[in-house]
C-alpha cells in the first residue's frame, strides 16, 4: 500500500467538507487519486468536488452505522475496490471542566470517538476481505496529555489514539495498513473558535502535503508539526509530579 504516488488509488476522505479534508481532497486528486468526499453537509461537499475534481460525493453522518454502510457499498460498488480510507471527521468547542455543556460534550464523543469506532465496524472488515487498504485516523497531539483548558475533545482525540494503536496490533497480518494522524493547530472552523494563540498553527494546504507524504511512508504515526509534538510527547513521559507542576507554572492554554 506505501506507493510513491496515489496515481489511480481510490482515497475516501471522511469529513472533507472544509479544513483539512477539503485541501486532502484537492491535493490527492492533484496527484492523480480517484477521490471520493464525505461529511453530513452536502452542499459544502459540492462545492469542496467542484474545486477538487473529485469524482464521488457521498454525504454521511458519522454517528449512524448504517449511513456509512450505504456510502462505503456506494464507493465500493461503483469503484470496484478502496484503497485508502481518512477519517478526518472531527467536533470541538472549548470548555472548562468546571463549567461543561453536557449535551456539547456527548455530541463531541459521538462524532469524534463513536464516529471512529463506526467507521471500524463498516469499513475494516472490507478492507480485510479485499486483502489490502489503508485506514487512518485523525486524533491530535493534545491527546497525548491532559492539558488545561483541552477538554472533552483532547480526551475524545486521546481515546481515538489508544483506538487505532490497538487496531494497529490487531491488523498485523490482515494485509491493512493503519496509520495515526496527530495534528497541532492547523487554521480551519474548528480553531477559528479559539481565542488563545495558537504556537506553530499552520494552513490546512501544509497539513494536507503533510498528511499525504506519510500515508505512503512506512510508519504508523503522522504528527505535526515536530516542534510541538515531541514537545508535547516528552511532557507526557514525565512523572505526575513532575508534569503538574510544569503545567501550573506555563498556564497556556492548549
Amino acid at each position: 500500500m506505501n506507493r510513491r504516488d496515489y496515481s489511480d488509488q481510490i482515497v475516501w476522505i471522511i469529513g472533507a467538507s472544509s479544513g483539512i479534508g477539503a485541501a486532502l481532497a484537492t491535493l490527492l486528486a492533484s496527484q492523480g487519486a480517484r477521490v471520493a468526499i464525505s461529511a453530513r453537509r452536502a452542499d459544502a461537499l459540492e462545492q469542496v468536488a467542484q474545486i477538487s475534481s473529485a469524482e464521488w460525493v457521498l454525504p454521511l453522518d458519522v454517528t449512524q452505522v448504517a449511513s456509512i454502510q450505504n456510502a462505503r457499498e456506494t464507493l465500493a460498488s461503483s469503484a470496484g475496490r478502496i484503497d485508502r480510507v481518512v477519517f478526518l471527521s472531527g467536533s470541538y468547542d472549548p470548555m472548562n471542566l468546571d463549567d461543561l455543556d453536557l449535551e456539547q460534550v456527548r455530541r463531541i464523543i459521538d462524532i469524534n470517538l463513536l464516529g471512529a469506532f463506526n467507521l471500524v465496524r463498516e469499513v475494516y472488515p472490507y478492507l480485510i476481505s479485499q486483502g489490502a487498504g489503508q485506514l487512518s485516523f485523525c486524533a491530535s497531539i493534545s491527546g497525548y496529555s491532559g492539558l488545561p483548558h483541552s477538554q472533552p475533545y483532547a480526551s475524545s482525540k486521546a481515546a481515538v489514539i489508544n483506538m487505532t494503536e490497538s487496531l494497529r496490533a490487531e491488523a498485523s497480518g490482515t494485509g491493512v495498513d493503519i496509520k495515526l494522524i496527530n495534528p497541532g493547530f492547523v487554521r480551519t472552523p474548528l480553531t477559528d473558535k479559539n481565542d488563545f494563540d495558537m504556537p506553530f498553527i499552520m494552513e490546512p494546504q501544509e497539513a494536507a502535503e503533510r498528511i499525504a507524504r506519510g500515508l505512503q511512508k512506512q510508519g504508523f504515526e503522522i504528527a505535526f508539526p515536530r516542534r510541538s509534538a515531541y514537545a508535547l510527547k516528552l511532557l507526557s513521559r514525565l512523572p505526575y509530579w513532575l508534569r503538574f507542576r510544569l503545567l501550573q507554572k506555563s498556564r497556556k492554554k492548549y
